[in-house]
């Protein structure tokens, strides 16, 4: 197993791209602190992973609220000790518009969640890693990071600081044997990218249309990704985007 007696912190995984990595986690072998703002989502895969052998907590955590962020390092210190893997992936899509009909406590939101809970949960994890010995930490970034999509101004600034926090983060602290990556995943099966299709207009079959294969992604195929960036397998990989797209921003 890839991830045998290490721990785990998953920030979004009560559903879609965080589930599926808490799940595969587990499978490989870590301990595995679910957490979501959605507590009985988080219960729910902590269940799942429970009921096929593994060992989960889930934790109710706002990842843009500092106290929270440091209680679920915490809360993975108290019950499996410090984190050898932490992931980053909980986000939100927030309002849609275009820059100048954003308002500003929408755009405040979004970047709260989606880059601010990111450094957030670097910032209470690392030096724990640190006492450690190293580990790794994983990004959920997006290809809103990349390119620009028009009524996502808030959404593509988050992720484009995300990307930029991963490289700093893995300049920083590489002496101290800890890489860290980001996932830069394009159109996945996810709840949501099923409310932006219902919001934006857009149907499953025209998101579908964007990647080059005809088809939105799997959860579980961003969840290998991030398995590969938990594990030794990815020893020499740190700074790193990783485009999970299908082929979208080739086109």
């Amino acid at each position: 197993m890839k991830l045998a007696g290490k721990t785990a912190l998953i920030t979004g995984a009560g559903s879609g791209m965080g589930r599926a990595s808490a799940m595969l986690f587990a499978k490989e072998g870590a301990s595995v602190i679910v957490v979501d703002v959605d507590e009985a989502s988080a219960r729910e895969t902590a269940r799942c992973i429970q009921t096929e052998g593994g060992r989960a907590l889930a934790f109710r955590a706002d990842v843009s609220s500092s106290e929270d962020a440091e209680a679920m390092v915490a809360a993975a210190l108290a019950n499996f000790g410090p984190p050898d893997v932490l992931f980053n992936n909980a986000g939100i899509e927030g309002e849609g518009g275009f820059l100048a009909q954003l308002s500003e406590q929408a755009f405040d939101r979004v970047i709260a969640v989606n880059l601010r809970g990111v450094w957030l949960g670097m910032k209470h994890a690392l030096p724990h890693m640190i006492r450690n010995g190293g580990g790794s930490i994983i990004n959920t970034a997006s290809i809103a990071g990349m390119v620009a999509i028009r009524g996502s101004a808030a959404y593509c600034a988050a992720k484009a600081g995300v990307i930029a926090l991963t490289r700093v983060g893995a300049a920083e602290y590489g002496r101290y044997n800890i890489r860290v990556n980001c996932i830069c995943p394009g159109a996945i099966d996810t709840p949501m990218v099923e409310r932006l299709n219902t919001s934006g207009g857009l149907s499953k079959q025209q998101t579908a249309r964007l990647s080059v294969f005809g088809r939105v992604g799997s959860p579980m195929e961003i969840a290998r990704m991030a398995l590969f960036l938990a594990s030794d397998d990815s020893s020499f990989a740190s700074g790193a985007p990783f485009i999970i797209d299908g082929g979208w921003t080739v086109t």
